[in-house]
């Protein structure tokens, strides 16, 4: 059984995580939605035809997830520091999780609303919508059940990026996963970090399933 020090540094660890992963989840959003409209809206298919602008996205949505999540975050060391004003714990690992979700959101977004019929679309277009109410009431309405599927993608990947920051003083389970199963061969104390892992893994994915289900007007006809 474990002391009560280990429990702590558990709820500890588990509140960092869940703070990592929702925080990051949130501004990834703020920024790879739009990001993902742009992308949809200035496509050559697109509403908006540009293709200067859908370049110049395409090409930092590919670097930057082309580069793997413990190099970014070295990185964007002396960026994070400068900001925050140190490179390690719970807050700081925030920057480089945000910069790498929001291209990996804004892709989700693109695909999702992608999706959408395009002949509804064009309804919407020759009633004279503006390019503004058919992304809100036609796109994004639309596409909103792909949209949570999406998000449910996004948070598993955040999570699995939060726990690999452990490695470099990122806090959170991965830090105790790292420090205890790896540097000190306490092997029940990493086995315990994954187990809850996984178990919050789990749980998104099973609240992002209940609401895409809930919210699909296919399963409802």
């Amino acid at each position: 059984m474990f002391d009560q020090g280990i429990i702590d540094m558990l709820k500890t660890g588990l509140f960092e995580s869940l703070y990592m992963i929702l925080a990051s989840t949130c501004v990834g959003y703020l920024l790879g939605l739009p990001m993902g409209i742009v992308l949809t809206i200035t496509d050559k298919d697109g509403i908006k035809p540009n293709g200067v602008i859908y370049k110049i996205l395409d090409v930092f949505a590919n670097i930057v997830r082309s580069v793997p999540f413990l190099i970014l975050v070295v990185l964007l060391i002396p960026f994070t520091r400068l900001l925050l004003g140190k490179s390690y714990g719970p807050t700081a690992t925030i920057v480089p999780l945000v910069i790498a979700a929001t291209p990996f959101i804004g892709r989700m977004v693109e695909s999702s609303l992608k999706e959408v019929d395009h002949g509804v679309i064009e309804a919407a277009q020759s009633m004279g919508a503006s390019t503004w109410t058919i992304i809100r009431k036609v796109l994004l309405v639309e596409a909103r059940t792909p949209l949570i599927v999406g998000a449910t993608i996004a948070i598993g990947t955040i999570l699995g990026y939060s726990a690999m920051a452990g490695a470099v003083g990122g806090g959170g389970l991965g830090d105790i996963a790292i420090r205890y199963g790896y540097y000190r061969y306490q092997t029940d104390i990493m086995i315990v970090t994954v187990v809850i892992l996984v178990v919050l893994a789990q749980l998104f994915q099973g609240l992002g399933m209940f609401l895409s289900k809930r919210l699909d007007k296919r399963s409802t006809k």
